[in-house]
């Protein structure tokens, strides 16, 4: 375990475990359909390489890159796109492949987004779900595990832009990020 961590909340075999069910289930769902996963970058970066390699169809993936926290803890609420899709996602079945959910205003926003760009339909797979932060309802479809309200870190989750590279989520601890 890395020196800030706290505790780990979710463990490497944890997740590999949930990433298995949910390509199961989305193979099974999305059998004849014509998908794209929509990874967001970049935290849901590791859980899209995991998980794309569970799913057993046919698939295309795009990215995109939006931020409401920046160096920050908590969500700004103010929704920027970073990087925009380098494809039309009109008629094609879009998953959109997050790392966590809290407030909801960033895939709120983004779903409006995409929505008006046509797609077939609009799907939307979290590997945290952190509902106790809601402030927007999104709908889910295929949610990894659901957290209490902590600043977690690992598997592509970061602080700063460090820690993504642990094999868990761990919580980390709050004098690393409490200045």
């Amino acid at each position: 375990m890395h020196e800030d961590i706290e505790k780990i909340l979710i463990t490497e075999d944890e997740i590999k475990a949930k990433v298995s069910e949910l390509g199961q289930k989305i193979t099974r769902d999305y059998k004849g359909k014509n998908l794209m996963l929509l990874c967001i970058l970049k935290g849901a970066m590791m859980f899209l390489a995991d998980l794309s390699r569970a799913i057993e169809l046919p698939l295309s993936m795009d990215f995109m890159a939006v931020s409401s926290y920046g160096l920050s803890t908590t969500s700004s609420g103010v929704v920027r796109i970073i990087k925009d899709l380098d494809y039309s996602i009109e008629g094609k079945d879009i998953l959109i492949v997050e790392d966590v959910i809290d407030s909801g205003l960033t895939l709120s926003y983004l779903r409006k987004v995409l929505l008006d760009r046509k797609p077939a339909s609009l799907g939307i797979c979290s590997l945290l779900d952190k509902p106790k932060k809601r402030r927007v309802e999104v709908p889910v479809d295929y949610t990894g595990f659901v957290i209490d309200d902590l600043f977690v870190v690992g598997y592509g989750l970061d602080f700063a832009e460090k820690y993504r590279n642990l094999p868990y989520i761990g919580i980390l601890k709050p004098e690393v990020y409490k200045f």
